[in-house]
């Protein structure tokens, strides 16, 4: 086992060091784009304007937002270790800096985990998951009811023709059928684990899952709100910030486009990476 003073040795320099390194890629990407300077004074105007509170608001409700997702790491680890608000919180955003810089968010586990004693990093890795799968939950919900939302604008600005329709029908079915199997798959987690631990074939990734096994229903449950609750506070936030930067939205607006984006980021990356899988497969 690893010595624990290492491993808090590794913790407080691997925090900074990743803040000083994507603190640098955010620069580059900033000084890159076109008219930066202009974009930065606009940006400074906004934020000093006499809408300012909302900004400064948004950002009050940033430590909510990460405490929600920190507790929700908190009740899924309860079965396999005690970690402190702190400890989760610190875990959280290590796992978010180190998701930058890695495919579909996979560096999030490793960042994680790296607060969890050995012996449980497994476990905590199929966790982790889960509280995924709850918050994927929420953005596939209100994705569709954002596409609803969308639907009728967009038929209204560029007509009926068929493909936009056949368009929305099909993103709406997929998004629907993603829904149905993720519900599925989340509430009945601990079956699934089990029909993989008889599986002989799979029975080498049983002791991955088996924490899975004796999830209650009730955390589930608990983990899931918790995820309603962390969005909803994305939305407030996003409500907030339009409005000083010159976009005036109501919040149903703002929830029912937001809740496209969301999805779209939820998707479109996963969709990415399984296709550059393919094509590196396909190259070998």
């Amino acid at each position: 086992m690893a010595n624990p003073k290492g491993r808090r040795r590794l913790q407080y320099l691997l925090g900074p060091a990743v803040f000083l390194l994507l603190s640098y890629f955010i620069g580059r990407q900033i000084t890159h784009q076109v008219n930066w300077r202009a974009s930065l004074t606009e940006v400074g105007r906004a934020i000093t304007g006499p809408l300012q509170w909302r900004l400064w608001l948004a950002v009050v409700l940033m430590p909510l937002n990460w405490g929600i997702e920190a507790r929700k790491w908190q009740l899924a680890l309860r079965s396999v270790e005690r970690v402190s608000l702190k400890n989760a919180v610190s875990a959280i955003f290590t796992g978010v800096t180190l998701a930058s810089f890695t495919p579909n968010r996979m560096g999030e586990y490793l960042g994680r985990i790296l607060y969890i004693k050995e012996g449980h990093r497994i476990s905590a890795i199929s966790l982790t998951i889960t509280c995924s799968i709850a918050q994927l939950l929420i953005t596939l919900a209100a994705g569709l009811g954002g596409i609803l939302w969308l639907w009728p604008i967009a038929r209204l600005r560029f007509g009926q023709p068929a493909g936009l329709n056949l368009g929305f029908q099909a993103l709406f079915l997929i998004v629907l059928a993603l829904l149905i199997c993720l519900t599925f798959i989340y509430f009945r987690i601990s079956w699934i684990a089990d029909l993989v631990a008889k599986i002989p074939f799979a029975r080498k990734y049983a002791a991955y899952i088996k924490v899975l096994q004796n999830f209650e229903a009730t955390i589930l449950l608990k983990i899931l709100f918790l995820s309603f609750g962390r969005y909803i506070v994305f939305i407030i936030q996003y409500s907030l910030i339009f409005p000083v930067f010159g976009v005036n939205m109501g919040f149903a607006e703002v929830f029912g486009g937001m809740s496209v984006v969301f999805l779209a980021m939820a998707i479109i990356p996963t969709f990415t990476f399984l296709t550059e899988l393919g094509l590196r497969w396909g190259r070998a």
